[in-house]
């Protein structure tokens, strides 16, 4: 008789204890795999969400500036040689290595102007990129269509008198106010926003723009190597990387990542656990077999072996059955725990062979010790028992 026959046999003998120890693992198994599953697909759903609030890449104007001070006194900064970034510039942007990073790119142009004899800042912007990357925004009437019409800050639209439907002048030019930003507590609030080619002529600045904001999706995204692909791009202009934005996103998701992984550390405990209890009991019970097989020739390697082959095939078993459970489980829990309905639920192999070997593993070190137990036992005082 070989020892994996003798492992079957008692797995068929035991149904009922090795089916608890199966479940017990199987649960553990499952709870890890749904805690990792959901906190990829969480983690990939925040960060395709926190990438789409604000930009992370600046690009302006390169220009040389100068401190100037005359008889110990800061006269403050002189800006020199600037250069322009012109519009037909901006579709290199789309043509860098990792264009497939980019969400949106919002080009705008800025400018003094006159309304209803005030002096407000005038920005023109696309907004249908505008609006995709400041998703916080919130306004009372309706986002401009047409080029005629403008959006307001809510400190300007205060000041001023103003509400939706109003008309105004600007540059000679007769202008609806489409809409009013809710407070936001930026400079947003003080700003006037128009079309980006009505802003341009308004300004007598067609062609240019002051600066760029780049929304790049940056979980797992190289945002220096895209800011070093966009300079190629436009040597003519400074291009920076907003680290704050960065970094606080990155963190924020490994924080999340590190408590699941914690929790799933301490699951794992319990089912090793679960393991080394039910097999210490199994061999308890199976004193008398075990003085047999010792009586008849076994040495202590082959007992050592029948128990942890044993183990072996019930913790593959589990890991199995615990990944297709996990999975499963995290089908179902997705949908309530994402912020967003189009969560979508990532399968990674490596998951699959990592909660099959974990199983195997847990199983095996938690069974070792009961394993050496049984090889140690006195086939004499075993053989008594009959």
């Amino acid at each position: 008789m070989k020892l994996h026959s003798i492992s079957l046999n008692n797995l068929r003998r035991r149904k009922a204890k090795m089916a608890f120890l199966t479940i017990g693992l199987m649960v553990g198994i499952a709870t890890i795999v749904t805690l990792v599953t959901l906190t990829e697909s969480m983690s990939n759903d925040i960060g395709r969400k926190m990438d789409e609030f604000g930009a992370n890449i600046l690009i302006m104007p390169r220009s040389e500036d100068l401190a100037m001070s005359y008889g110990g006194i800061s006269l403050g900064k002189v800006s020199f040689d600037q250069r322009e970034i012109h519009e037909g510039e901006l579709a290199k942007i789309r043509e860098i290595k990792n264009n497939r990073n980019i969400l949106a790119v919002s080009p705008k142009v800025l400018g003094a102007a006159t309304l209803k004899e005030k002096n407000v800042l005038l920005v023109g912007v696309n907004f249908a990129e505008e609006l995709k990357m400041k998703q916080w925004w919130r306004i009372f009437g309706n986002e401009p269509k047409g080029e005629n019409e403008i959006l307001l800050g809510s400190t300007t639209a205060d000041t001023l008198h103003l509400s939706p439907g109003d008309t105004v002048t600007i540059g000679g030019e007769s202008l609806k106010v489409a809409g009013v930003l809710e407070q936001t507590g930026s400079q947003d609030d003080s700003l006037v926003f128009a079309h980006l080619k009505k802003a341009q002529k308004l300004l007598g600045k067609e062609g240019k723009i002051s600066l760029v904001e780049v929304a790049a999706l940056c979980a797992g995204c190289p945002i220096g190597d895209m800011v070093v692909q966009i300079a190629e791009k436009l040597p003519e202009a400074k291009v920076t990387a907003i680290q704050q934005v960065v970094e606080s996103r990155l963190k924020t998701l490994d924080q999340f990542k590190r408590f699941s992984y914690g929790v799933a550390g301490v699951v794992i405990f319990i089912g090793s656990l679960i393991v080394f209890v039910t097999m210490m009991g199994s061999v308890n019970e199976r004193t008398t077999e075990i003085g047999v097989f010792r009586a008849i020739g076994f040495r202590k390697s082959h007992i050592m072996r029948i128990i942890l082959l044993e183990a072996a095939l019930v913790s593959l078993l589990a890991g199995a059955f615990g990944y297709l459970s996990g999975m499963g489980a995290a089908r179902i829990a997705l949908p309530f725990m994402a912020e967003s309905k189009s969560a979508a639920l990532v399968w990674d192999g490596l998951v699959a062979s990592g909660s099959i070997g974990l199983a195997v593993t847990v199983g095996l070190l938690a069974s070792l010790y009961p394993a050496l137990h049984a090889s140690r036992m006195d086939p004499t005082e075993a053989l008594r028992a009959l």
